[in-house]
Order: C-alpha cells, then sequence, then structure tokens
C-alpha cells in the first residue's frame, strides 16, 4: 500500500529546516520517496489561506477541489512514499489576518483527506504535525510579526493575547478528532534536536527509511536568528511610528541590515 504523509506545519516550528533538508536530498531518496513542497500545490496553499481567514463554506469548498486535483497528479507517481509539506495548507498564522490560532486546520485536513480518499482511496493516508515549546514558539512567532508586519503590540501583550494559539496538544487534539479514521502523529522540534537531520528523522520514521540509507543524507540548518531586545525594541518603536508603508518597510530593512 502507497503511503502519504500530510505535513502541514505548524508554522516557526521548524518546518523550513525540515523541507530543505528534503529538498537537498531529494535525489538520494527518490525512487521510493516522492516530496511536494509549495511550489508543487500553490493553489491548495493559497486556498488554505483564504479559507483560515473567511471560514465561508465556499473557500473550504475550493480548498477540496485543490486538493482533489493535487491528488489527482499522483496518482500514476510509483514512489510508494509520498511526502506532501507546507505549512500553508494550515492557513494564515496566528496574527496575521484576525487569526488569534489555529481554529481552521481542522476543516482544511478534513477537507484534503476527504479529496484524497475519494481520488485515491487504496492509498494510506498520515497527518504528521510539528510543534515547539510554547514559550519558544511565542517568541518566534512575535520577532516574525514585528519584522513583517505592523505590529503594535510589545512582547508581553503579545503573549498574552496569543497564548492560546501555542497550545499545540489542544489544537492536534482537535485535529484528531476531526480525522477519526486517520493516523495524526506530532513531533516537537525540542525532542529531535540532537538527531542527526533534525526533525526530518521525524517524518523519514514515518517513511520508514532505514538508518543506513539517512547515512547518506546531509541536514540544512535554517533556523532564524533569535532577535535582540535592544533590535526588537527599535522595530516596535518602527511599528508604532506614522510612517508611511514604504517608508516603514524601508527602514525596517536597513535597521535589519546593520544587524548583520
Amino acid at each position: 500500500m502507497r503511503r502519504i504523509i500530510i505535513h502541514p506545519g505548524f508554522h516557526k516550528t521548524g518546518t523550513t529546516g525540515l523541507q530543505e533538508t528534503l529538498r537537498a536530498n531529494r535525489h538520494i531518496l527518490r525512487p521510493d520517496i516522492r516530496l511536494v513542497l509549495r511550489p508543487g500545490m500553490e493553489a491548495l496553499c493559497d486556498m488554505a489561506r483564504n479559507y483560515s481567514e473567511t471560514r465561508e463554506d465556499f473557500d473550504l469548498d475550493l480548498v477540496k477541489y485543490e486538493a482533489t486535483a493535487l491528488a489527482e497528479s499522483l496518482a500514476s507517481e510509483t514512489a510508494q512514499t509520498i511526502v506532501i509539506t507546507s505549512r500553508d495548507i494550515s492557513g494564515h498564522m496566528p496574527g496575521r489576518r484576525g487569526l488569534h490560532g489555529y481554529g481552521a486546520v481542522p476543516k482544511l485536513m478534513q477537507a484534503i483527506a476527504s479529496a484524497f480518499l475519494a481520488t485515491l482511496p487504496r492509498d494510506e493516508l498520515l497527518f504528521f504535525i510539528t510543534t515547539r515549546q510554547p514559550d519558544a514558539w511565542l517568541h518566534r512567532s512575535y520577532d516574525q510579526h514585528l519584522r513583517n508586519s505592523r505590529l503594535p503590540l510589545d512582547l508581553r501583550d503579545y503573549m498574552r493575547r496569543f497564548k492560546t494559539a501555542a497550545d499545540f496538544p489542544a489544537a492536534i487534539t482537535k485535529i484528531d478528532e476531526a480525522l477519526p479514521r486517520y493516523r495524526v502523529t506530532s513531533a516537537a522540534i525540542e525532542d529531535h534536536a540532537k538527531r542527526p537531520l533534525g526533525l526530518a528523522d521525524a517524518i523519514l520514521d514515518l517513511a520508514g527509511v532505514p538508518d543506513s540509507r539517512r547515512a547518506e543524507l546531509e541536514i540544512k540548518q535554517t533556523q532564524s536568528p533569535k532577535t535582540a531586545a535592544r533590535m526588537r525594541a527599535k522595530l516596535l518603536e518602527l511599528n508604532r511610528s506614522d510612517l508611511p508603508a514604504a517608508a516603514l518597510r524601508e527602514a525596517k530593512q536597513s535597521l535589519l541590515r546593520g544587524r548583520t
């Protein structure tokens, strides 16, 4: 039976490093493992992000439509394992577009599962979720919002407001409840930090890749640097300023370039 592993993130949980490690080694993992990244499912990712914002049934139907198209494109794939990985299929990151958590993910995963079951009924479908320790996740997500949006909150207020977004056990429980016929498994980035391939080892465990073959693979380290308190203060000051959007973006870029 062919196995399909769906990895929807979460955001800021080591997904980029995992994906870059798999991407760098895809020629070695072939022909047994087929890797599908965001460029191979852009429409599905866009529809998932849209649904996370609107929660409209019509937009969820579009998610299912694009998931069906993806499944159909994989029907003739000869690899015994297919890994589909993008944090965007879990929607927008909390803190964007007014979102305060991952409440849309259970419905998104249901729609994707329904599409794959209807299109590829003989395949085994697994869901793999990556997580991070709550305070660490809140710090890293805060830094990203501070850099990439006009977030006006200081760190303390942000952590208070988005505390529930980092309750990953609760989020995974809801995903599990929404997918009673499928296996839902998770891995915390901290638990795999000392493994040779990091979180990529966790997904290769599910794929059944033996250690002897993993010895040929190389890890890609892509973790974002932590933002110093002084830099946070300067970014926050810019976000709270009355600078026009273009000027704000330029000021941030100049500030961040100066850091390096």
